[in-house]
């Protein structure tokens, strides 16, 4: 878990901006774009393929959505699995977003993951900050 990271709206904000695929370009560094959603927005069991810059599209799959207090995001490619999972606590007149995330993978692509898994947080971390500025900004 890194330090959470303050957004100036509402929890019901925040959480509605993250948790929408169609939104992800726009704030994930990583992602060209998002294709084959499949389930309403913000349900858990909808499930989108991220469009990653570096190619791979791993499958995603929202699995705890609890709006506007957590929801969770588990991701497939390969050998590597991930989850992500993002809390909305109120903070003053907006909120702070935590985040826990955990990589891992099976094989030989086990050490990459336990590598990647220590720089992903701090790109993460500065995902969040791009979307609080997203919506600070409207």
């Amino acid at each position: 878990m890194t330090a959470p990271v303050r957004f100036a709206v509402s929890c019901e904000d925040a959480y509605d901006y993250l948790v929408d695929p169609a939104n992800r370009a726009a704030w994930q560094s990583s992602l060209r774009g998002v294709a084959d959603v499949v389930g309403p927005d913000g349900v858990a069991g909808q499930s989108w393929t991220d469009l990653t810059v570096a190619r791979v599209n791993p499958r995603m799959e929202l699995t705890d959505a609890d709006r506007p207090h957590r929801w969770s995001e588990r991701g497939t490619w390969r050998r590597f699995h991930a989850t992500l999972t993002l809390t909305f606590v109120p903070a003053g007149e907006g909120c702070d977003v935590g985040v826990t995330m955990h990589l891992q993978a099976t094989g030989p692509a086990r050490p990459l993951a336990l590598a990647l898994g220590r720089v992903a947080p701090a790109a993460v971390r500065s995902d969040l900050k791009r979307a609080a500025r997203i919506l600070a900004a409207r």
